[in-house]
């Protein structure tokens, strides 16, 4: 993993929930500190360090009609499946189907117990939004953002970074996926056929 670097958080603002979220628990009040890597863009999908998960996730919207899905993948250390889900969301734009889908990947790390999430996207202008480099663009945006605030109480650390398209083919297979999905859906341990080999391409270079 690259080296991080950790940014003082401060009370909950408009223009970002998520980086302006506080945590209270035990005593007293504490900030959790969401890792932001630097700017720059990964190519290629790498791998976390031993006692993270990896989250990779998508959102798709078809410019012809308006319809979204989301989909992602998590991954440990050694680069194997741990689960993946696909979803379609209804009519949305673009950051709408990549804050849910990011949203959708946090409360499946919630829900399985894992506390150490790295979360990566192909979309830059949401990252950025994330790491409170933009500005949320829209209500629902906005929503979205509070919404994935509200989880990061339930995490112990969390990394968000941006991956070129070619670093991020299993979660956009997943979002692909959720286009033609009647009902949300969730693989564990077995994937779908359609990421086999860019699951096994990730993991022999990542």
């Amino acid at each position: 993993m690259l080296r991080v670097h950790r940014a003082d958080l401060g009370v909950l603002r408009r223009r970002n929930p998520v980086l302006g979220c506080i945590l209270v628990g035990g005593g007293g009040r504490r900030i959790l500190r969401l890792r932001a890597y630097s700017s720059a863009s990964a190519r290629i999908w790498r791998k976390p360090e031993e006692g993270w998960t990896k989250l990779n996730f998508d959102g798709s919207s078809k410019h012809s009609t308006g319809i979204a899905s989301i989909g992602g993948v998590y991954r440990d250390h050694d680069g194997a499946f741990l689960l993946g889900y696909a979803e379609r969301i209804g009519t949305a734009t673009s950051s709408v189907a990549e804050l849910a889908a990011l949203r959708r990947g946090l409360e499946l790390a919630v829900r399985n117990g894992w506390r150490r999430v790295w979360a990566e996207g192909d979309s830059k202008a949401v990252v950025d939004v994330v790491c409170d480099r933009a500005d949320v663009q829209s209500e629902e945006d906005l929503r979205l953002c509070r919404e994935i605030a509200a989880l990061l109480p339930q995490l112990d650390d969390m990394a968000v970074s941006h991956v070129r398209r070619g670093g991020n083919k299993v979660a956009h297979g997943f979002a692909e996926l959720g286009h033609r999905t009647a009902r949300p859906r969730v693989w564990r341990a077995a994937p779908p056929d359609e990421v086999l080999w860019f699951l096994r391409r990730d993991a022999d270079r990542g």
